[in-house]
């Protein structure tokens, strides 16, 4: 069973030790620009940190969700490649705010596709799993072409 899921598991831990990255650079820079909590205004910089964190935050439970249906219900590798991904546009979107407002949108508009990709493999995988028996000759003419490339 372990070897049916390791890769989403693993883009799982990387994802949770992404969020605790964000949080932590909010802590800094609560810290530098001495900003207590609750307070979430103040210096230009912490709020751009802070709210980089938070939208972050927000997209998380919906990656990971998509990230585990794609990868029992389409294919665990290309599931988990997408997660590296999106992770990747993530962090570069964390960047970009935390430098400038503008620094966001390219990766923002990055990591949107990779969620519409995850969305999209994860119907996919569904509707192959509900529709289409696997001794269905739907199923063959389907899957043979992903075995060609070694994705199913």
């Amino acid at each position: 069973m372990r070897h049916q899921v390791d890769l989403l598991a693993t883009v799982t831990v990387l994802g949770v030790l992404e969020q605790a990255y964000f949080a932590l650079q909010v802590i800094r820079a609560r810290r530098q620009y001495r900003i207590s909590p609750p307070r979430t205004t103040g210096h230009p910089e912490f709020e751009r940190i802070f709210r980089a964190q938070v939208n972050c935050s927000e997209y998380f439970p919906i990656f990971i969700s998509l990230l585990w249906v794609a990868g029992i219900f389409f294919h665990q590798a290309v599931a988990a490649v997408c997660g590296l991904l999106y992770l990747y546009t993530r962090l570069r979107y964390f960047q970009g705010y935390a430098a400038a407002a503008q620094g966001r949108l390219g990766p923002l508009y990055a990591s949107a596709r990779v969620l519409w990709l995850l969305l999209g493999l994860a119907v996919a995988g569904l509707l192959a799993h509900f529709l289409l028996p696997c001794g269905s000759p739907w199923m063959a003419v389907l899957v043979r072409p992903l075995q060609h490339l070694g994705a199913w």
